[in-house]
């Protein structure tokens, strides 16, 4: 299992799925980004996926088809071109991302080549120059699972 630390822990256990969450750059409120200490990852999570979900303001670049239809072409060559992982399962939100996916490399490596050229591409489609797109942080666990129905239920 290796675990990698920035502002959140990021474990991942060889041979496990990982259920992997980010999402735009100033789609939280930066004085409660990251979520409270107090709370466990679980918590943090929870609380993080509600105020996304619920987000009416603050920036909704992923509601626009060809910035949606980007991230989502990018998800499939991650798994089908690059080999990076076994795609289970995604949603693209109007501010954030999930992904459920069988690592074949380290998290921290499918996720800058993903989350790197979707934000270059989608500030080039929006115009934007020398602005971050996507937050830094992600939030992930890795599941326990054993079969993709125990998962998806």
């Amino acid at each position: 299992m290796d675990q990698l630390r920035r502002r959140l822990p990021h474990v991942w256990a060889e041979g496990k799925r990982l259920f992997v969450t980010w999402h735009l750059y100033g789609s939280l409120p930066h004085a409660l980004y990251p979520p409270p200490n107090k709370q466990n990852a679980g918590q943090a999570f929870v609380w993080m996926d509600r105020y996304l979900d619920s987000a009416r303001g603050g920036p909704l670049y992923l509601k626009q088809p060809p910035i949606a239809q980007l991230v989502v072409d990018s998800i499939h060559y991650g798994a089908q071109h690059l080999q990076y992982y076994e795609l289970e399962a995604f949603v693209v939100m109007a501010n954030h991302v999930h992904l459920l996916v069988l690592p074949r490399v380290s998290p921290s490596r499918f996720l800058q080549t993903l989350k790197g050229y979707t934000a270059r591409e989608a500030n080039r489609l929006l115009g934007r120059t020398g602005q971050p797109f996507w937050q830094t942080e992600s939030y992930d666990q890795f599941s326990y699972c054993t079969s993709q129905c125990d998962c998806l239920a």
